[in-house]
């Protein structure tokens, strides 16, 4: 896709789904509409966004496509293990209630991991859990709890299977009282505004689409978001440059401690 047609197609797409694609990396996400485009079957990108401003489950589609999730349950189990062991008992000494965003949360995934994790850790605890996404495919399936695929199931244990899933075999649904612990909620990470005073941030491997300037000023959101002390958890391959300046202290692969 030529820099121009690029430059209508981001025009379009904010006015449209209010989505600012200025802020994701330029080759990849122009390999990914002109995939689309071809999917979609029309001719030219003005005729498929004739058909977008026509066809409310058409531009859904396309908000979707546009906000990319891939994870599942505990993914990156090593690092879930140092939350367990590491990060959540520290932080529970200081507040026996956690308060705990999942940002970027897609289908659920990772919201519900964490709130297993906390069940597990503190059984008699109630804590504040929100997770967020601007994708509301991905919320409603959330919202849904489930059904989820053996693919995405693949790093539970038995026991978990067991406790928090309704029975049979996947795809599986998570059980009410898990989805209790965990408010679902439609959020632009990079242009609304953040609640504060958490405990622990969640975005795994969120940000790698982003530009450096976006993922600076997302980094810098998240810091005022924390209380001091406070953790950022992050995706296994991200790392925050300069996360001293920002008022980071590294606190083991893959977390960040306010300092």
């Amino acid at each position: 896709m030529e820099l121009e047609l690029y430059t209508q197609v981001k025009r379009s797409v904010k006015t449209l789904l209010d989505i600012n694609l200025d802020h994701y990396k330029d080759e990849q996400m122009r390999r990914r509409l002109d995939s689309w485009l071809v999917r979609s079957g029309a001719a030219t990108w003005p005729d498929y966004f004739r058909r977008v401003r026509l066809d409310d489950q058409e531009r859904e589609r396309l908000r979707n496509y546009l906000t990319i999730n891939v994870s599942a349950f505990f993914r990156d189990p090593e690092r879930w293990h140092d939350l367990g062991q590491n990060v959540i008992p520290e932080l529970s000494k200081a507040a026996p209630r956690l308060r705990v965003w999942s940002a970027g949360c897609s289908i659920g995934l990772e919201p519900y991991s964490l709130a297993m994790l906390l069940d597990e850790m503190t059984p008699l605890r109630r804590h504040t859990l929100i997770a967020t996404d601007l994708d509301r495919g991905a919320l409603a399936k959330a919202r849904a709890r489930g059904p989820y695929s053996a693919q995405d199931m693949q790093n539970l244990s038995e026991a978990q299977r067991a406790r928090y899933f309704e029975p049979g075999n996947p795809p599986s649904c998570v059980t009410p009282s898990l989805a209790r612990h965990v408010q679902f909620r439609e959020h632009n990470l990079l242009d609304d505004e953040f609640e504060g005073e958490f405990d622990l941030i969640v975005c795994r491997n969120v940000v790698i689409y982003f530009t450096n300037t976006a993922k600076d000023r997302l980094y810098r959101k998240f810091h005022a978001a924390l209380k001091p002390g406070g953790v950022l958890f992050v995706g296994s391959t991200e790392i925050i440059p300069h996360a001293t300046e920002i008022g980071f202290r590294s606190h083991g692969i893959s977390f960040y401690r306010k300092v």
